[in-house]
């Protein structure tokens, strides 16, 4: 007997469950990572799929966003300036930096619904701005609910130098915890398979983890952890958060790209 044809259903079904879950990340981009002489910085805010290059997701006004310096917090949220990309909400800020040393700009994004995963997702994204080239203050804590402590300093790093971090939440590291790696792709890259797009490593047992980046450009690393509370869904169900510890790294090729 001859056997039977999957159903249209089926193959959708198998459809569905074979694509590839694109990784989310919370972009806050700097125009710059050191500024030698110090002046004026651009931030850009994306909530997209880097190395596809997207597509942006829309991004309600940040719940905060402001940047850390020797140990004050300084609120910039008044500042920041709705944009568009695809016809997706966007967010920026212009601001001048003074003072040398590090410079910590973070974001705290509204949580975003993703049906396709049946969750929420807050990522609490940050980046290094070294003013004046100081080489100072870069491994500050900003107090984030999860953070990345950086081990390496994120800025001045040359393509094919590794970033070492440590993923906390609420101060603590987190053992084992997977980070996602993604490359801000300017289309100049064409992944073999999609199981090159997303880099997934894992922290050890004291929350640790080391990544060596091959290419030139702006890198996010996102330690994905589970939020303790559940929050309610559209349809008005429990559902899970993913809390995102995002950091931001740039690389710079030896040629001077």
């Amino acid at each position: 007997m001859r056997p039977l044809a999957p159903s249209f259903a089926a193959l959708a079904c198998l459809a569905l469950f074979s694509a590839p879950a694109l990784a989310h990340f919370q972009e806050v981009i700097p125009s710059a990572d050191v500024l030698p002489e110090g002046g004026e910085v651009n931030i850009d805010m994306v909530f997209t799929h880097p190395f596809e290059g997207g597509p942006v997701m829309e991004m309600k006004k940040p719940v905060k966003m402001g940047v850390f310096k020797a140990g004050t917090t300084t609120d910039l949220l008044p500042r920041i300036k709705q944009s568009e990309i695809d016809g997706k909400t966007t967010w920026s800020l212009e601001t001048e930096l003074v003072e040398p040393g590090a410079s910590i700009f973070y974001v705290e994004p509204q949580p975003y619904w993703e049906p396709a995963e049946g969750k929420y997702i807050i990522h609490y994204a940050k980046v290094v701005v070294d003013n004046y080239a100081s080489g100072e203050g870069w491994d500050e804590l900003v107090g984030l609910p999860v953070e990345i402590q950086p081990l390496t300093r994120p800025t001045g790093l040359w393509a094919g130098n590794v970033f070492s971090g440590v993923v906390l939440k609420e101060g603590n590291p987190v053992p084992f915890a997977e980070i996602e790696v993604e490359f801000i792709n300017d289309a100049s890259i064409t992944a073999p398979n999609d199981a090159f797009i997303t880099q997934v490593i894992k922290a050890d047992a004291n929350g640790t983890f080391t990544y060596a980046m091959p290419r030139a450009g702006w890198w996010g690393f996102a330690a994905l952890v589970e939020g303790d509370e559940p929050m309610s869904s559209p349809e008005g169900k429990d559902v899970p958060v993913e809390l995102g510890a995002l950091m931001w790294v740039k690389t710079t090729d030896m040629s001077g790209k």
